[in-house]
């Protein structure tokens, strides 16, 4: 059973992943509507959200985070500097700032708020929005086991974490963090091919969904290298293998790689390209 955090949060920045995350967490009842304070730019973007889920909710970050015991900065990743600069003098030593920034390093965090104060990176997915999310942990100069357990309570409510070295962060961001946009290509790309061979779109999207699920579970559950659970599924001069031959010649392993070479490349260039 998920455990809730008494703490009061303040969540800056209620766009889509920020948006998603919050809704997750107090649908899951991780958290509270009486402890969270959101803040947005938009101001109607942050009335309807506030309404929706019985949440205040401000334009004004410097208030948003003066009662908070968390700090989930969710905008994005050129307007971090701006953002902790207008909130460090409201910020003190007793506070954890998390930021699910993309590309955005703690210790630019803390330079911006030129103070010793616990900061953790998080990169988490949109899957969160249904319990499935990743999300890869890195803790600041300034932060603790403590300041991860809570971190890890956070969004191991909406999925699973792994805590990994800084270095390793752009890298999540190109696997973890994109990778759900290339899973639904390859989905869109199955369901079309059962339209091909004659299936009802729907059957054929559904049949497409629950394969690529199960056999992320049983990678999961069972531990074992995807590719030993390929040759368990293909059978000497079967249907199977006359299908991987075809995405050999595609080059499908090749193209994915690249796909996420090139993610986690952008990512590295995201924070300075903005």
């Amino acid at each position: 059973m998920n455990k809730a955090i008494h703490k009061r949060v303040a969540v800056l920045g209620l766009g889509k992943m920020g948006g998603i995350l919050l809704e997750a967490l107090l649908r899951e009842k991780i958290l509270s509507p009486e402890s969270v304070v959101g803040s947005d730019s938009d101001s109607e973007r942050a009335r309807l959200l506030g309404e929706r889920l019985g949440i205040s909710v401000t334009t004004d970050n410097a208030k948003a985070v003066e009662q908070a015991d968390l700090i989930l900065i969710c905008v994005k990743p050129n307007v971090v500097k701006e953002l902790v600069e207008e909130i460090s003098p409201q910020i003190s030593s007793d506070q954890l700032l998390i930021s699910i920034a993309a590309s955005v390093p703690t210790h630019y965090i803390e330079a911006a708020l030129d103070a010793e104060i616990p900061v953790v990176r998080a990169m988490p997915n949109t899957p969160c929005v249904v319990g499935y999310g990743m999300t890869g942990l890195s803790k600041g100069r300034f932060a603790d086991e403590s300041h991860l357990d809570i971190t890890r309570a956070l969004f191991e409510a909406v999925g699973i974490t792994i805590t990994l070295d800084e270095k390793h962060m752009d890298a999540v961001t190109g696997l973890s963090a994109s990778g759900p946009a290339f899973v639904y290509v390859i989905l869109e790309s199955l369901g079309e091919a059962g339209v091909k061979v004659g299936l009802p779109r729907e059957a054929a999207n559904l049949l497409a969904a629950q394969t690529v699920r199960g056999a992320a579970q049983v990678v999961l559950e069972t531990g074992d290298h995807p590719a030993l659970l390929k040759d368990a599924v293909t059978t000497p001069g079967g249907c199977t293998v006359e299908g991987l031959m075809e995405l050999e010649e595609g080059k499908l392993r090749l193209t994915l790689i690249k796909a996420v070479v090139k993610a986690t490349r952008r990512a590295k260039e995201l924070l300075l390209a903005n």
